[in-house]
Protein backbone atom coordinates (compact mmCIF):
# COMPACT_ATOMS: atom_id res chain seq x y z
CA UNK A 1 0.00 0.00 0.00
CA UNK A 2 1.25 3.38 -1.09
CA UNK A 3 1.33 6.01 1.47
CA UNK A 4 -0.90 7.88 -0.07
CA UNK A 5 -3.54 5.03 0.02
CA UNK A 6 -2.46 4.55 3.60
CA UNK A 7 -3.38 8.47 4.25
CA UNK A 8 -6.92 8.07 2.72
CA UNK A 9 -7.33 4.96 4.79
CA UNK A 10 -6.69 6.47 7.96
CA UNK A 11 -8.76 9.65 7.11
CA UNK A 12 -11.81 7.26 6.25
CA UNK A 13 -11.07 5.64 9.46
CA UNK A 14 -10.75 8.76 11.61
CA UNK A 15 -14.12 9.87 9.91
CA UNK A 16 -15.80 6.77 10.83
CA UNK A 17 -14.49 6.47 14.22
CA UNK A 18 -16.71 9.69 15.15
CA UNK A 19 -19.71 7.59 15.80
CA UNK A 20 -18.95 5.04 18.70
CA UNK A 21 -20.34 1.07 18.74
CA UNK A 22 -23.45 2.20 20.89
CA UNK A 23 -24.48 5.05 19.02
CA UNK A 24 -24.38 3.16 15.54
CA UNK A 25 -26.56 0.72 17.24
CA UNK A 26 -29.14 3.56 18.25
CA UNK A 27 -29.18 4.47 14.39
CA UNK A 28 -29.45 0.89 13.25
CA UNK A 29 -32.44 0.75 15.51
CA UNK A 30 -34.08 3.59 14.72
CA UNK A 31 -34.05 2.62 10.65
CA UNK A 32 -35.45 -0.63 11.09
CA UNK A 33 -38.36 0.84 13.19
CA UNK A 34 -38.71 3.20 10.72
CA UNK A 35 -38.68 0.52 7.90
CA UNK A 36 -41.41 -1.34 10.26
CA UNK A 37 -43.42 1.87 10.69
CA UNK A 38 -43.85 3.05 7.02
CA UNK A 39 -41.78 0.80 4.58
CA UNK A 40 -38.14 1.05 2.55
CA UNK A 41 -39.57 3.01 0.17
CA UNK A 42 -40.40 5.55 2.61
CA UNK A 43 -37.23 5.58 4.45
CA UNK A 44 -35.23 8.63 3.93
CA UNK A 45 -31.91 10.08 5.66
CA UNK A 46 -33.29 13.09 6.46
CA UNK A 47 -36.04 10.75 8.47
CA UNK A 48 -33.22 9.00 9.78
CA UNK A 49 -31.16 11.97 10.71
CA UNK A 50 -34.43 13.57 12.62
CA UNK A 51 -35.21 10.67 14.59
CA UNK A 52 -31.81 10.22 16.44
CA UNK A 53 -30.79 13.71 16.59
CA UNK A 54 -28.04 12.98 14.43
CA UNK A 55 -26.58 15.18 11.25
CA UNK A 56 -27.56 14.18 7.61
CA UNK A 57 -24.19 15.27 6.68
CA UNK A 58 -22.96 12.61 9.44
CA UNK A 59 -24.92 9.72 7.75
CA UNK A 60 -24.09 9.96 4.61
CA UNK A 61 -19.86 10.51 5.50
CA UNK A 62 -20.37 7.55 7.56
CA UNK A 63 -22.75 4.82 5.25
CA UNK A 64 -22.61 7.06 1.67
CA UNK A 65 -26.59 6.12 0.88
CA UNK A 66 -29.66 5.02 2.17
CA UNK A 67 -29.37 1.11 0.76
CA UNK A 68 -25.89 1.30 2.52
CA UNK A 69 -27.37 2.12 5.74
CA UNK A 70 -29.78 -0.77 5.88
CA UNK A 71 -27.78 -2.86 5.01
CA UNK A 72 -25.64 -1.51 7.78
CA UNK A 73 -28.14 -2.23 10.57
CA UNK A 74 -29.40 -5.23 9.15
CA UNK A 75 -25.68 -6.85 9.57
CA UNK A 76 -24.78 -4.52 12.69
CA UNK A 77 -28.36 -5.91 14.83
CA UNK A 78 -27.98 -8.86 13.63
CA UNK A 79 -28.97 -11.92 15.92
CA UNK A 80 -30.22 -15.02 16.90
CA UNK A 81 -33.88 -15.15 16.96
CA UNK A 82 -34.37 -18.22 18.76
CA UNK A 83 -32.79 -18.55 22.34
CA UNK A 84 -31.05 -21.96 22.53
CA UNK A 85 -33.50 -24.66 22.59
CA UNK A 86 -32.82 -28.06 23.56
CA UNK A 87 -35.64 -29.65 25.54
CA UNK A 88 -34.48 -33.62 24.77
CA UNK A 89 -37.38 -34.13 22.22
CA UNK A 90 -37.91 -33.33 18.82
CA UNK A 91 -41.31 -32.23 19.67
CA UNK A 92 -40.38 -30.27 22.48
CA UNK A 93 -37.95 -27.96 20.61
CA UNK A 94 -40.01 -27.74 17.89
CA UNK A 95 -42.79 -26.49 20.25
CA UNK A 96 -40.20 -24.07 21.87
CA UNK A 97 -39.50 -22.54 18.80
CA UNK A 98 -42.67 -21.87 17.70
CA UNK A 99 -42.92 -20.25 21.09
CA UNK A 100 -40.21 -18.01 20.18
CA UNK A 101 -40.77 -17.25 16.74
CA UNK A 102 -44.58 -16.28 17.09
CA UNK A 103 -42.97 -13.74 20.37
CA UNK A 104 -41.17 -12.07 17.82
CA UNK A 105 -43.60 -12.03 15.16
CA UNK A 106 -44.98 -9.02 15.54
CA UNK A 107 -41.58 -7.31 14.85
CA UNK A 108 -39.88 -9.70 12.31
CA UNK A 109 -42.69 -10.03 10.24
CA UNK A 110 -43.13 -6.15 9.69
CA UNK A 111 -39.65 -5.98 8.90
CA UNK A 112 -39.09 -8.87 6.27
CA UNK A 113 -42.19 -7.94 4.77
CA UNK A 114 -41.72 -4.12 4.08
CA UNK A 115 -38.06 -5.39 2.98
CA UNK A 116 -39.03 -8.12 0.65
CA UNK A 117 -39.41 -5.98 -2.63
CA UNK A 118 -36.26 -3.96 -2.40
CA UNK A 119 -34.34 -7.11 -1.61
CA UNK A 120 -35.49 -8.79 -4.71
CA UNK A 121 -33.84 -5.36 -6.45
CA UNK A 122 -30.57 -5.38 -4.45
CA UNK A 123 -28.93 -8.81 -4.44
CA UNK A 124 -26.59 -6.75 -1.15
CA UNK A 125 -29.73 -6.01 0.44
CA UNK A 126 -31.60 -9.81 0.10
CA UNK A 127 -27.98 -11.11 1.01
CA UNK A 128 -28.13 -8.93 4.19
CA UNK A 129 -32.01 -10.06 4.88
CA UNK A 130 -31.25 -13.26 4.89
CA UNK A 131 -28.04 -13.14 7.36
CA UNK A 132 -29.41 -11.21 9.84
CA UNK A 133 -33.06 -12.68 9.85
CA UNK A 134 -33.59 -16.11 7.86
CA UNK A 135 -30.55 -18.06 7.92
CA UNK A 136 -29.99 -18.43 11.70
CA UNK A 137 -33.15 -19.43 12.00
CA UNK A 138 -33.07 -21.93 9.46
CA UNK A 139 -29.64 -23.34 11.12
CA UNK A 140 -31.33 -23.38 14.20
CA UNK A 141 -34.30 -25.40 13.10
CA UNK A 142 -32.35 -27.73 10.86
CA UNK A 143 -30.30 -28.57 14.15
CA UNK A 144 -33.23 -29.13 16.14
CA UNK A 145 -34.34 -31.80 13.02
CA UNK A 146 -30.64 -33.29 13.07
CA UNK A 147 -30.38 -33.84 16.66
CA UNK A 148 -34.07 -35.67 16.69
CA UNK A 149 -32.56 -37.92 13.83
CA UNK A 150 -29.99 -38.73 15.59
CA UNK A 151 -31.88 -39.56 19.05
CA UNK A 152 -33.88 -42.22 16.16
CA UNK A 153 -37.12 -39.99 16.78
CA UNK A 154 -37.90 -39.67 12.92
CA UNK A 155 -36.70 -42.03 10.21
CA UNK A 156 -33.18 -41.10 8.75
CA UNK A 157 -34.65 -40.59 5.52
CA UNK A 158 -38.22 -38.95 6.63
CA UNK A 159 -39.00 -36.91 3.58
CA UNK A 160 -40.99 -33.82 5.98
CA UNK A 161 -37.80 -33.31 7.60
CA UNK A 162 -36.60 -30.97 4.86
CA UNK A 163 -39.27 -29.03 5.38
CA UNK A 164 -40.10 -28.35 8.87
CA UNK A 165 -37.91 -24.26 8.51
CA UNK A 166 -39.57 -23.83 5.30
CA UNK A 167 -42.96 -24.91 6.42
CA UNK A 168 -42.81 -22.91 10.27
CA UNK A 169 -40.95 -19.89 8.85
CA UNK A 170 -43.05 -19.87 5.97
CA UNK A 171 -46.20 -19.89 7.76
CA UNK A 172 -45.15 -17.11 10.16
CA UNK A 173 -45.04 -14.47 6.40
CA UNK A 174 -47.99 -15.73 5.08
CA UNK A 175 -50.88 -15.60 7.78
CA UNK A 176 -50.70 -11.71 8.08
CA UNK A 177 -51.31 -11.89 4.35
CA UNK A 178 -53.67 -14.44 4.19
CA UNK A 179 -55.97 -13.46 7.56
CA UNK A 180 -54.66 -10.09 8.76
CA UNK A 181 -53.09 -11.46 12.09
CA UNK A 182 -49.76 -12.18 12.43
CA UNK A 183 -48.95 -15.85 13.18
CA UNK A 184 -48.67 -15.28 17.23
CA UNK A 185 -47.29 -18.65 19.55
CA UNK A 186 -50.36 -20.01 20.10
CA UNK A 187 -50.89 -20.53 16.30
CA UNK A 188 -47.95 -21.70 15.78
CA UNK A 189 -47.62 -23.98 18.59
CA UNK A 190 -51.39 -25.23 16.49
CA UNK A 191 -49.47 -25.38 13.46
CA UNK A 192 -46.47 -27.64 14.61
CA UNK A 193 -48.64 -29.93 16.33
CA UNK A 194 -51.06 -30.40 13.65
CA UNK A 195 -49.23 -30.23 10.32
CA UNK A 196 -45.60 -30.66 11.21
CA UNK A 197 -45.57 -33.47 14.06
CA UNK A 198 -47.76 -36.04 12.13
CA UNK A 199 -45.57 -35.02 8.57
CA UNK A 200 -42.62 -36.59 10.78
CA UNK A 201 -44.35 -39.15 12.00
CA UNK A 202 -44.13 -37.85 15.94
CA UNK A 203 -47.30 -38.46 17.59
CA UNK A 204 -49.05 -35.13 19.50
CA UNK A 205 -48.68 -37.06 22.92
CA UNK A 206 -44.86 -36.93 22.54
CA UNK A 207 -43.46 -34.47 24.88
CA UNK A 208 -46.61 -32.69 25.64
CA UNK A 209 -46.41 -28.51 26.81
CA UNK A 210 -45.26 -28.73 30.34
CA UNK A 211 -44.17 -32.12 30.80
Amino acid sequence: MSSHDAAQESAATSRRSKITPERAQELYAAVLDLIRESGYESLTMEGVASRTRCGKSTLYRQWGSKPELVVAALHGTRRMLLPPIDTGSLAGDLREAARAIGAASGRDTPLSHALSHAALQSPELLCALREALILPQIAAIEDMVERGRERGEIAADAPAAEFVATQLLGVMRARPLLEGRYADAAYLTRFVESSILPALGIGAEAAPPGA
